[in-house]
Formats: structure tokens, sequence, C-alpha cells
């Protein structure tokens, strides 16, 4: 599953153009006047929903999801996508930069998860401390 592609080269997609066109689609349904950041987080939310409806029952699955139908992926694609695309409405809305954000989280997480006591444990650390039972990754 790969982006739109076109004269057979992928074009490339960045947050910013997400958000142009979410604009642009709201604009044009005058839906402007309902994307408050409250709806838009109650939209998300349904939509991670929808998103974990696909892995309720199917247990760990592999990487790459190999045994996956094609059908399955799809979905899974539309949902992923439906998740990011409210992501990106909904920050817009709220003024903030996502592309800043988020690269500045992956840093705090760093700081947070020093390699050193971290890796190859998932065991969360916070602030040197260890907090048994949780799972690291970032929050």
């Amino acid at each position: 599953m790969t982006g739109p592609k076109q004269g057979g080269q992928e074009n490339s997609v960045t947050l910013d153009l997400l958000k142009r066109k979410m604009d642009d689609f709201a604009k044009e349904r005058d839906w402007e006047k309902f994307h408050s950041p409250r709806n838009l987080l109650l939209a998300l939310v349904g939509e991670v929903g929808e998103l974990s409806e696909i892995f309720q029952w199917k247990g760990e699955v592999p990487k790459g999801l190999p045994d996956w139908k094609e059908e399955e992926k799809v979905h899974l694609c539309e949902e992923l996508s439906d998740v990011l695309l409210y992501l990106v409405r909904l920050s817009d809305i709220c003024g903030i930069d996502l592309d800043k954000a988020a690269l500045r989280k992956i840093e705090l997480n760093a700081v947070k998860y020093p390699v050193n006591l971290c890796k190859g444990s998932s065991i969360k650390y916070s602030d040197g401390d260890v907090n048994s039972n949780q799972s690291n990754g970032g929050d």
C-alpha cells in the first residue's frame, strides 16, 4: 500500500499538504462550523475505536501483516488514514505545529528514556526510577 502516484512517481506527502487539503475539504462543504477542537477530538477517538476493532480478536500479529488478506490491509489503510487526517485537522484547528511538536516529543522521549537504561527493556523508566509493569514507548 503506497500513496498516489502521478506519472509513475510517488507524490511526496507532508503534514502541511494534508492540513491544506483537510482545510479545503471542510471549506468546500461549509463544515468549518462543526470543526471545533472538541468535535474533532471525539471524531478522532471514534476512528481510533474503528482502528482498534480491526486488531481486536487477532492477538499478536507479525510485522508486515503477512497473513492478512488484501481487503484487511485496505481496511487498515483507510482507518489509519482517518486517524491521521483527524489528528492533522485537530492540530491545525488548535494552532499546533504538529511537525515541530512531534519532533520535540521525540527529543523529550530520548531524554526520558535514555538508551543506557532502556535498551532492550519494556520497563518504563521515569526520571531514572523504575515504574514496574508499564511498557515504554513514549507517552
